[in-house]
């Protein structure tokens, strides 16, 4: 019953603040501007705060190579599963482009490190924020290079590094990395500052992601039958396999339960950012992120006792 009151207390605001966001597209108060506005300052301003916030809580030399390699591992083979996938099913170009994103990236730290840290205590907020770095490394440099391949006969890639190397969430990860490997201590106005912004960020995408849904119809039962295949995909069978691959890693027993926890989690907001900025089936997306953020409620409970 306890595992199921921490999943409920971590979930159950998110949908306060999609269903806020329906409310104001409903009565119109909110046009479908809001969304891309939104978005981007999620993706350049306060994503890039949440992924530094968490990266400082980490102490340079804590043994974390084991824990970087299986998540890298994870992450790039769960998107590289794209491919079979998509010409199995005779996916359209797009399907597939949101499929890496899909695949890969689960809600691993706007649900991910909240959930880590109730059922785990403030020892996992360090292990989380180094897999969140992992999830969106990957994401940024391979994520971006598929979807841009798939999608361009003009594909420069000079042109992506640069465009990657100047991108917010890029640099946020860098920006973490040094602090920690340089034991860096910044002035309390300025990681007070990052806080405020790192704490911003959930409300905004989830408010923005339930204006959308609002603005658009609510789809047929085959469309929701969609999602939830996808959702079950990416909550439970990827991670079962992760499961078996894993459990004789070696890895301590707390980055053991967070990569696993991790790998479990519903669909990422920062797919959804992304779907609605290169336009990738974004109304598969944003019900697969409704869909499998409700599911969590009984799945984390699910994948906790597993765990132990």
């Amino acid at each position: 019953m306890g595992t199921l009151v921490v999943a409920f207390k971590a979930v159950a605001p998110l949908f306060l603040a999609i269903f806020a966001g329906m409310v104001f597209s409903r009565t119109k108060s909110a046009s479908e501007d809001w969304v891309d506005v939104l978005n981007k300052y999620a993706l350049r301003i306060g994503l890039p705060a949440l992924v530094i916030a968490s990266l400082m809580r980490i102490e340079p030399g804590s043994g974390y190579m084991r824990l970087i390699i299986v998540n890298s591992v994870y992450f790039v083979v769960s998107m590289l599963l794209a491919f079979p996938i998509a010409h199995f099913l005779k996916l359209q170009i797009q399907a597939k482009q949101a499929l890496f994103l899909i695949l890969s990236y689960g809600n691993v730290a706007y649900l991910g490190i909240p959930v880590l840290r109730n059922a785990y205590g403030e020892a996992a907020v360090p292990v989380a924020g180094i897999i969140s770095s992992v999830y969106i490394f990957w994401l940024l440099t391979i994520g971006i290079t598929l979807i841009e391949l798939s999608g361009k006969n003009n594909f420069s890639f000079r042109q992506l590094i640069v465009h990657q190397f100047r991108n917010p969430l890029m640099l946020s990860v860098f920006s973490g990395l040094f602090i920690v490997f340089f034991n860096l201590k910044l002035p309390e106005v300025i990681t007070d500052t990052i806080q405020l912004f790192a704490g911003s960020v959930t409300a905004v995408v989830l408010f923005s992601l339930g204006i959308f849904l609002g603005l658009h119809r609510r789809g047929s039962l085959k469309d929701w039958s969609t999602a939830l295949a996808w959702s079950v995909v990416i909550m439970l069978v990827l991670p079962f396999l992760f499961y078996l691959a894993v459990r004789n890693s070696g890895m301590d027993a707390m980055q053991f339960k967070a990569t696993i926890l991790e790998s479990a989690m519903p669909l990422g907001l920062t797919p959804y950012a992304l779907a609605v900025q290169y336009k990738l089936e974004t109304s598969l997306v944003a019900r697969i992120v409704v869909l499998s953020t409700l599911l969590s409620m009984v799945i984390i409970p699910f994948w906790m006792v597993v765990l132990g």
